[in-house]
């Protein structure tokens, strides 16, 4: 099982390449950073997480410019977006913004999405929140074509474009693998419909290993080999335990969350998590 860490990028939190090269010193195979354009200031839709929406949310770095930063400033550790809103993203832009990453990176990218949570956000993008999942489907659909294809085009509902020509494309092949975050059986149905891997956020250990279990049966179901969909937990609590079940569970990699804090309160939680890393 491979070990990952994932912070907010934020512009009051160690930086990123600082981050970056602390982490692949100490063993950790890959570092992931969401992402939020903006924070709405009407604060209308409800954060997921609580009455009070983190200061982080707001002061986030892009994380495409966060990645080539970090990836920059290492060799071999994996740099991952986790996750990206594309919903809120131009298709086109996108699909070069991923492939000059993965190339200049030397194909180190994986690429997390999502469908997001904050209404007004996506408003702000002209994305309508009840069709996310319909233009998400049809983006990636999209995105496939322009890394593969010397002259892509794509004729949806919400994203259309004629021909195109679209280089570099990406190192990895057929293209960086693609994780959907998210928790609920349509999420896990997407993940079998049109991506490489499930990346649930780490909630109690039991609960996602039968999840997980779910998950491979759609597969099998749909007519889909199980075994080729990864799975990442995003967000493991540091507890041994929990830790072993989704080792047994065939989990393909878990991350510890950082907080958003200066070196001085990051540095040691990243010795603590190398400590368990090197136990496993």
């Amino acid at each position: 099982m491979k070990f990952g860490l994932m912070m907010f990028p934020a512009d009051y939190a160690i930086r990123v390449d600082e981050l970056a090269r602390e982490a692949e010193a100490r063993g950790f195979e890959s570092l992931f950073f969401p992402e939020h354009t903006h924070i709405p200031a009407s604060r209308a839709t409800p954060w997921p997480g609580g009455a009070d929406l983190p200061k982080e949310y707001s002061h986030t770095h892009d994380p495409f410019v966060a990645l080539a930063v970090a990836a920059t400033a290492t060799k071999t550790l994996r740099v991952g977006t986790g996750i990206c809103l594309i919903i809120e993203r131009d298709t086109i832009t996108l699909a070069k913004e991923v492939a000059s990453l993965d190339f200049l990176s030397n194909g180190r990218l994986i690429f997390g999405i999502g469908g997001g949570w904050n209404v007004e956000e996506m408003r702000h993008h002209g994305t309508v929140f009840k069709t996310r999942w319909k233009k998400m489907a049809e983006q990636v659909a999209a995105l496939k074509r322009i890394w593969s294809e010397d002259e892509a085009e794509f004729h949806g509902e919400l994203v259309d474009f004629d021909p195109i020509w679209s280089w570099p494309k990406p190192i990895q092949k057929p293209h960086p693998p693609i994780l959907l975050g998210g928790h609920s059986p349509q999420v896990m149905q997407r993940v079998v419909d049109y991506c490489d891997g499930w990346m649930p956020i780490g909630l109690r250990a039991q609960r996602l290993v039968e999840d997980i279990a779910t998950l491979r049966a759609k597969a099998e179901q749909s007519g889909r080999d199980p075994r080729t969909i990864s799975i990442t937990i995003f967000g493991t609590p540091a507890d041994q335990q929990a830790i072993n079940q989704y080792a047994e569970a065939g989990v393909e990699r878990i991350t510890f969350g950082l907080p958003p804090a200066p070196r001085d309160v990051v540095l040691p939680l990243l010795d603590r998590y190398a400590k368990l890393l090197r136990s496993c």
